[in-house]
């Protein structure tokens, strides 16, 4: 199993042409050289929270453009995957423990089909999506990814799609130098915390599980829906990922890392 984080982006933007999205097109490009084709996906996006981890079964999953005010074009979109319904009944058995519930009804949001469209534009591998759970709480989810564990030995991607900075204002700040300069201490904790040799596992874990901790942490993520699925994918990998990127991203700083098969 290949597990990795990505960083969004804006919307649709990604896709759109927006320049402000080409160092985030480099490392999606980046990825997926280095990755096997999988037999299929599995993303947790930050745009889906249910009271319970909820899965996608449809076999022919629609789109959803939960996004608004962007050109007519972002809202014709098209990411004509497969869904995965028996890979989906296989994660609520994985993930037994939590209670979860499938929904063959839901399409894939924007954190799916954008990232997918620019690493997979074919289209042509099984997608699955998994909720956050409401509570957002990063102890959970560092055992959600512990019980996908089970799927490991399996050619599969697990995608976090999320944005390790999610201050919607400060995207859009003229005035940045202290915005940025909050945004550059969250992250450097942050790639120390993956990365650093120094750290354990259970270190690692506990400064994740403490994560409000961090320098300028609530400043970068105001509501952490959008950091919480790098939980899930540490909780998945339990050790320091084999990449590491720090792309510019909407003017700011933005982490995505990469764990790659034994």
């Amino acid at each position: 199993m290949n597990v990795a984080f990505i960083s969004h982006g804006g919307g649709p933007l990604p896709l759109l042409g927006d320049a402000r999205h080409r160092e985030m097109l480099e490392v999606l490009a980046d990825m997926r050289r280095q990755l096997p084709k999988p037999e299929a996906i599995i993303v947790i996006s930050a745009h889906w929270e249910a009271q319970q981890p909820t899965i996608t079964s449809a076999q022919s999953p629609s789109l959803l453009y939960d996004y608004s005010g962007f050109p007519p074009e972002s809202y014709s979109i098209q990411y004509p995957s497969p869904g995965a319904p028996e890979l989906a009944v296989e994660i609520q058995d994985a993930l037994a423990d939590f209670q979860p519930q499938l929904d063959a009804e839901r399409g894939l949001d924007h954190g799916v089909f954008v990232p997918l469209k620019l690493i997979y534009p074919e289209a042509d591998i099984p997608v699955v999506q998994v909720s956050l759970m409401r509570s957002l709480d990063a102890e959970q989810h560092l055992q959600l990814g512990e019980a996908l564990a089970q799927l490991r030995d399996r050619n599969i991607l697990v995608l976090g799609s999320g944005f390790s900075f999610h201050n919607m204002r400060e995207f859009f700040n003229t005035d940045s130098a202290e915005s940025d300069a909050k945004n550059v201490a969250f992250e450097n904790w942050l790639v120390e915390t993956l990365t650093s040799s120094e750290l354990s596992h259970e270190q690692r874990k506990k400064r994740l599980i403490n994560w409000e901790q961090a320098p300028a942490a609530r400043f970068c993520h105001p509501r952490e829906e959008h950091l919480i699925p790098l939980h899930v994918c540490y909780g998945l990998t339990q050790r320091a990922p084999d990449q590491f990127y720090r792309p510019t991203v909407l003017n700011k700083r933005c982490g995505m890392f990469l764990w790659l098969a034994d």
